[in-house]
């Protein structure tokens, strides 16, 4: 089968609205990579990341039948990604006021690292850990107009469609998480040499 003789989104939506589990089995084959990548710069932890990705794709299934086939799929599921990142983040700061805990990295269990010994890729994980961190730590705000455009690919626009603002608005916001993570960042190489 060639890379034209595969049914397009709307061929398998329109499939799997009448019941048929394969095609939605391959629907979410196709878009579960850039979903996963999409969901974990949001959330910042990989575990959450992937539960977000089943939740999302377990609504999806549930809202097929109100999906519009003359509107992209990807950006449909995007919106319910995004959605259920936005509904973990709500949940989480009501523990954080409940309880008093938030996940930071000082309390999130250690990974093992791939490549043990190696103290440059031991570098780089922390570097890409403390992004990570701030990204997920950034304002709803800013957070969405930066993943969507520096991380996913979308244009000003694409993204000012997806949240409800326009291409000036989102420009801005994603101007001021790059400053607002820059000073993070900066904060924590300051708080690193005095310690």
């Amino acid at each position: 089968m060639t890379l034209s003789d595969e049914p397009s989104d709307q061929d398998l939506t329109a499939r799997a609205v009448e019941g048929d589990q394969a095609a939605f089995a391959a629907l979410m084959q196709r878009h579960k990579n850039w979903l996963y990548r999409f969901v974990r710069r949001y959330v910042g932890e990989a575990e959450e990341a992937y539960d977000v990705v089943q939740e999302s794709f377990a609504s999806a299934w549930i809202a097929l039948s109100r999906y519009d086939s003359a509107r992209p799929f990807a950006a449909w599921l995007r919106r319910i990604a995004l959605n259920k990142c936005r509904d973990r983040a709500r949940k989480a700061a009501v523990r954080r006021v409940l309880f008093g805990f938030a996940a930071t990295p000082e309390n999130r269990p250690e990974v093992a690292d791939p490549a043990p010994g190696a103290d440059q890729a031991a570098a780089s994980r922390r570097a890409l850990e403390r992004l990570e961190a701030a990204i997920a730590a950034l304002p709803r705000a800013l957070k969405e107009p930066l993943v969507l455009t520096a991380l996913e690919g979308l244009s000003h626009k694409e993204a000012g469609d997806l949240l409800g603002l326009n291409a000036k608005a989102v420009e801005t916001r994603v101007y001021r998480a790059r400053k607002q993570l820059a000073l993070a960042l900066e904060r924590e190489d300051l708080d690193d040499i005095s310690s």
